[in-house]
């Protein structure tokens, strides 16, 4: 088994095909580049990319530009997330193709479950890519990641 829930202690010596239950409340909020964005990964396969993540972001975050890599699924649980596509607000849902591309906003905050097949490209202005924890994209989740 290769995927994991970074930062749930009651995980530590469970079997490989044993559920893992996860206390969304237990876990803190990682920081991510990007001021005022901070996630809870819930699932994370390294070797497939598989990602699933509570995002929260504050009044005026933004997501600068980045590229869907596989399909990314989000479901917004509180405020509105938008984009120059349009606008998903709470208890709705949007999803985007792989190789899409834009940046996002949320003026009064957002917080979202977001699914990744693998996880963004962000698009820095020196031309280097990462993720959103900052690690270089191609380096780890690129095809020889």
């Amino acid at each position: 088994m290769t995927a994991v829930t970074p930062n749930a202690p009651n995980h530590a010596g469970l079997g490989p095909l044993a559920s893992r239950f996860v206390n969304i409340d237990e876990m803190p909020w990682e920081d991510t580049v990007f001021p005022g964005v901070r996630v809870k990964t819930l699932l994370l396969d390294k070797n497939t990319g598989l990602l699933t993540a509570l995002l929260r972001m504050d009044p005026g975050a933004s997501l600068p530009d980045h590229e869907h890599v596989q399909i990314e699924q989000t479901y917004v649980l509180e405020g509105r997330l938008l984009d120059p596509d349009g606008e998903v607000t709470a208890g709705n849902f949007v999803w985007r193709p792989a190789g899409s591309r834009h940046a996002a906003t949320t003026p009064e905050g957002c917080l979202m479950l977001a699914m990744f097949q693998k996880p963004n490209r962000f698009y820095a202005r020196s031309g280097e890519t990462h993720d959103m924890l900052g690690q270089d994209w191609d380096t780890a989740w690129g095809d020889g990641a």
